[in-house]
């Protein structure tokens, strides 16, 4: 992989980690007001993984590890299917304040942390940036 795509890729990786944990964080917030505090970070982990409550920032999730994927390839990845997948993450950071939804809890998310919005600022900034295919 060229190496300005491979930059271009971490960046966009370490961004969306840092909007990942932001949201995660704003969740359990929201989710210890409700059910009470999360005793560890096992259970924690464990609740990420099969609660229905979090059940909204799996596809976030799963995007990530597919961009993770295309820039951990040994073999030069396909730059338009590097396209297809920065496509797909910016189509899913489209905040909706209306419907149901990742959109919807996403724009709830923005409105009502900071921190949120701060990262989601530095992935949309990545993501409207041109995909490097050329050294």
């Amino acid at each position: 992989m060229q190496d300005r795509t491979k930059e271009y890729l971490n960046q966009l990786s370490q961004a969306l980690l840092r909007l990942h944990k932001a949201l995660l964080d704003g969740e359990r917030v929201m989710y210890e007001r409700v059910h009470g505090r999360i005793q560890t970070n096992g259970a924690f982990l464990q609740l990420v993984l099969g609660d229905a409550w979090f059940a909204w920032l799996r596809p976030l999730s799963q995007s990530m590890a597919q961009l993770d994927e295309l820039d951990g390839k040994k073999e030069e990845s396909d730059p338009a299917a590097i396209r297809v997948q920065v496509e797909s993450v910016r189509t899913l950071l489209t905040p909706s304040e209306s419907g149901d939804g990742f959109g919807r809890h996403y724009y709830d998310a923005l409105q009502r942390d900071p921190d949120v919005g701060l990262a989601h600022a530095a992935v949309r900034a990545l993501l409207n940036a041109t995909v490097p295919n050329k050294p």
